[in-house]
């Protein structure tokens, strides 16, 4: 097999994505004008004329050489991972060295192993295991492993932390499988406090909407909540003119792509969430809950009603997004794999980040400033 690799225009992107069941909203063409600090492009595989494969790709310029560039597709690109590897990101890297970038980051959306909710809860408990990887899961992925190796064979450098999160994409995540599930059989198979919250926040009258005007007042309801939660639990939080423009653009490819979700208790919004679905595949991408009124349970309320109606759209997957590995009753992150872990689903490793480097001067340059500034140099 032959693929070459050129330029198509976001609307043959995005007609290539609906061919497919699921795609990663992070290779919609929307996306790439979300993030309005890269500069972005769509590409296509072609297999004799005929468009066979599709990736956005973010280019992120050197500092002081804006003609060199970091050309970096999350969760991408959308091609055969069974394949032939070489047919496909050869003739990729050809095309983006020819056109300055300095090195590829992929993220392949391929997993190597995963741990039932059983075994994740098994492993917390366990006071000797300290991290997932040391718990049996389930059997792992031969595509994943042989994706990993062909990878490490033609020069690729994994770029994958410790603790599974990094600047880009998390390579743990928390996934609730729906295909073929009812409410109730979603329901059977989260533990009892989950169960016994969700009944909560509906015995105390929360409410849950999803908002009308999600680009304006309600965002803004939103971002004030999300503000909050960001200083309570010690993160950076994304400015409110990042999610006016990820609504907007995202809703501009499909008005189902994105929605917000509030909850409110006698008129106290006391949870929301910001939900997106490509296809068969919905994300819990953003969330926020007031410190008042916690005992409501808003953040369960809001997170059933994503969960019902992602079963309603057709949905194979609800994707809790990352967690981190770590198990240690110590560690702070322990309570979000507590409480994802929660809805029964499993936890999922992925092949993770990993790059090419094509100008491997300027590459080792762009790693050394990116690990100053890291480290607040």
């Amino acid at each position: 097999m032959v693929l070459t690799v050129a330029p198509i225009s976001p609307a043959e992107h995005l007609q290539f994505i609906r061919t497919r069941r699921s795609v990663s909203f992070l290779q919609t063409p929307a996306w790439g004008r979300v993030k309005t600090e890269w500069r972005s492009e769509s590409l296509g595989w072609y297999d004799d004329g005929r468009l066979v494969g599709a990736g956005l790709v973010l280019h992120r310029p050197v500092p002081r050489l804006e003609r060199f560039t970091l050309a970096y597709l999350p969760e991408g690109p959308t091609i055969d991972w069974t394949g032939e590897l070489d047919a496909w990101l050869d003739p990729l890297a050809a095309y983006l060295i020819a056109r300055g970038a300095f090195a590829i980051r992929l993220v392949p959306p391929v997993r190597t192993n995963t741990w039932t909710a059983a075994q994740v809860k098994e492993g917390i408990a366990d006071p000797a295991v300290a991290r997932l990887t040391q718990v049996p899961g389930e059997p792992a992925d031969p595509v994943g492993a042989r994706v990993t190796d062909w990878l490490t064979g033609a020069g690729w450098l994994p770029q994958n932390p410790e603790d599974g999160f990094g600047a880009g994409q998390p390579q743990f995540k928390y996934e609730l499988p729906l295909a073929g599930r009812t409410e109730d059989d979603v329901l059977r198979g989260m533990n009892q406090l989950w169960r016994r919250n969700i009944k909560k926040a509906a015995k105390e009258g929360v409410e849950v909407t999803v908002a009308g005007d999600a680009a304006g007042r309600e965002l803004k309801a939103f971002h004030d909540l999300y503000v909050h939660t960001a200083e309570r639990d010690r993160f950076t939080p994304r400015p409110l003119p990042y999610f006016e423009t990820m609504i907007t653009e995202l809703s501009s490819e499909d008005p189902d792509r994105v929605r917000l979700y509030l909850a409110r208790h006698r008129g106290d919004l006391v949870a929301a969430t910001l939900g997106i679905r490509v296809g068969a595949h919905a994300w819990y991408a953003y969330g926020a809950s007031s410190t008042e009124k916690r005992e409501v349970r808003g953040s369960n309320a809001c997170q059933w009603e994503m969960i019902k109606d992602a079963l309603a759209a057709g949905c194979g997957v609800y994707d809790l997004r990352g967690i981190t590995p770590t198990l240690a009753a110590d560690d702070p992150h322990v309570g979000l794999i507590q409480f994802k872990v929660g809805t029964g689903g499993r936890a999922v490793r992925y092949v993770g980040e990993w790059d090419l480097p094509l100008r491997p001067v300027i590459y080792r340059a762009f790693s050394w400033w990116m690990a100053r500034r890291r480290s607040g140099h």
